[in-house]
């Protein structure tokens, strides 16, 4: 498939939708990031990063497992929701950033990464499964990973299939989503 999906692709799917996937109303989205949670290996976690965290529907859950929780997402538009969102929880803050080119100069006890690898190219997503070989982290304890992902139609606009995605990463149960139209 292609490269990774550049920033203002995100920004304007939110552009033209504030929830674009359906995170708020969807009961497939609301069964899959409840076996998320309940599928994380530990009850608690210090310091926990959700990457492509969108508009902040999952980490609002995972913010209960968490003492602290960074939310990265491309998405400057899905951030200032995502802000709003989970004000009211304490520890829970937000960057922008692009993962694998960025990542935060901290130490995280769990890596939650959900349907944004799907996005990435092959190359991307292999760094993004190995922060641990990179020197700058040689210091740093592997962290629990896991990675939320579904088994819906194929998209034109994803750049990996389910199978790249698993390797390397916890996968998170979910059920099969009923079929639907893909939108063009």
């Amino acid at each position: 498939m292609g490269g990774t999906l550049p920033r203002g692709f995100f920004e304007d799917l939110y552009g033209k939708s504030p929830d674009p996937f359906d995170f708020e109303t969807s009961a497939y989205e609301d069964a899959k990031y409840q076996n998320t949670v309940s599928t994380l290996p530990r009850a608690h976690y210090k310091q926990a990063v959700d990457i492509g965290c969108s508009i902040g529907v999952l980490t609002s859950r995972l913010a209960e497992k968490c003492g602290s929780l960074l939310g990265l997402d491309i998405s400057q538009q899905a951030l200032v929701r995502a802000s709003v969102r989970c004000a009211h929880l304490p520890g829970v803050k937000f960057a922008r950033m692009t993962v694998p080119d960025e990542f935060p100069d901290q130490t995280f006890d769990l890596i939650v990464v959900s349907e944004v690898a799907y996005y990435w190219s092959t190359e991307d997503l292999a760094r993004a499964k190995r922060p641990d070989r990179d020197p700058s982290n040689d210091r740093r304890p592997r962290p629990a990973r896991s990675l939320a992902s579904h088994r819906g139609l194929p998209r034109p606009d994803r750049r990996c299939r389910s199978r790249c995605l698993a390797e390397g990463f916890q996968m998170a149960p979910c059920s099969r989503r009923p079929a639907r139209a893909v939108p063009d």
